[in-house]
């Protein structure tokens, strides 16, 4: 009998405005929250304190490496190659990268903001994707690669209202600010 209430509990919905969820749909969409949120996060903490990851400790933000120099200056291929050289290591791009990465994964994983962290992932993922360019640098999927996956990924975590399942989004969304804002939710 209590298998059968905990897998009906799994199936009572959640409600969310414009939306209606199952509970485990509502957690997992928090588990993939969370999860894409450590992923940017992730890349801000490495590129800055040089964790030895993808940036060594002498590359660090910390000791005056640039997060956008390696990556864009290696660009070898599509069209905007020189785009790319010309700002690798620039500091107003090392700053916007960085502190990109840092609000959409503290967003992300936080619950808060989730549109605009979703704008942010997408414009970012966009600019990585332009910047590999996979429609000529041999890779396995030159159009659905995790550039587009997690751009994709923030969208669906923006318009399900996923923070609030584990995270502050409904406390966010009570704040007056968001409330005369809606787009901040």
């Amino acid at each position: 009998m209590t298998t059968i209430r905990r897998a009906a509990a799994d199936l009572e919905t959640v409600e969310a405005p414009g939306a209606m969820l199952t509970r485990t749909a509502a957690r997992a969409l928090a588990v993939l929250r969370v999860s894409t949120g450590f992923v940017f996060l992730w890349a801000f903490l490495d590129k800055t304190f040089g964790l030895g990851w993808s940036t060594p400790w002498e590359r660090a933000w910390i000791n005056g490496g640039s997060p956008t120099k390696g990556f864009l200056a290696s660009v070898e291929v599509g069209p905007f190659q020189g785009f790319f050289h010309s700002i690798a290591g620039a500091g107003w791009a090392d700053w916007s990268f960085m502190l990109g990465m840092l609000a959409i994964g503290v967003a992300l994983i936080a619950g808060i903001g989730l549109r605009l962290a979703a704008v942010g992932a997408t414009a970012m993922m966009l600019l990585m994707w332009l910047a590999e360019w996979p429609l000529a640098s041999g890779s396995s999927n030159p159009v659905v690669d995790y550039h587009f996956v997690y751009a994709v990924a923030a969208i669906a975590l923006a318009l399900t209202y996923a923070g609030h399942t584990w995270g502050l989004g409904r406390w966010w969304a009570k704040l007056p600010l968001v409330q005369k804002n809606r787009w901040l939710i």
